[in-house]
């Protein structure tokens, strides 16, 4: 890729590096503190939007081809906040406690804004570096989707005392990962094949 043209993707992408890592910490913190799976598996999300940005910035500056490979892991990565879900759900079965309401909507809240402005950087640049920065657009316009839901089921939670509005949010966030990891698997497949 061109240097000069490549600078704003190198800047939109560190700002979404460190905006995801900062946030990671706190919605862990939260996720722990009250026992929320849809919250931890937001978290793990944005350790993984971390990684996933970090990756990028790194193969911004190779082959076509080797972008595309690097396309395929990034698949592989989007699938981890699903894994993280499963994990959480396990403990959730085994202590069946709904989530504080206020703290899981006002974090879900903040992860909102966070994901917001990360979104609104890469979807001027998502077709810059074709696969890569999907994945990456993916993955913060995902994110404002989970956290809508997560403000949601803190409402829902407060309303009705329950587990199972964290839950199907904390569900719908595995799904849309999956989903995202397919569509990134894709666009990489076909890149790998116009380079072969």
């Amino acid at each position: 890729m061109n240097p000069a043209a490549d600078k704003p993707l190198r800047r939109a992408v560190r700002w979404v590096i460190a905006l995801n890592l900062a946030y990671f910490g706190v919605e862990f913190a939260v996720a722990l503190g009250i026992g929320s799976v849809s919250l931890l598996a937001d978290s793990v999300d944005f350790l993984e939007d971390a990684a996933v940005n970090t990756l990028i910035l790194i193969a911004l500056a190779w082959s076509a081809r080797k972008r595309a490979r690097v396309g395929m892991l990034l698949a592989g990565i989007l699938l981890v906040p699903a894994l993280a879900f499963l994990w959480g759900l396990w403990s959730k079965y085994q202590t069946p406690v709904p989530p504080a309401p206020l703290p899981l909507g006002l974090t879900g809240f903040g992860a909102l804004v966070v994901n917001l402005v990360c979104a609104m950087m890469l979807s001027r640049l998502r077709h810059a570096s074709g696969s890569l920065t999907k994945a990456a657009f993916l993955s913060a316009r995902n994110d404002v989707l989970a956290n809508i839901a997560i403000v949601a089921a803190g409402t829902v939670t407060a309303a009705w005392p329950s587990v199972w509005p964290d839950v199907v949010v904390g569900l719908g966030i595995a799904c849309m990962n999956a989903d995202a990891a397919r569509e990134v698997w894709m666009a990489a497949r076909e890149e790998h094949r116009a380079q072969a």
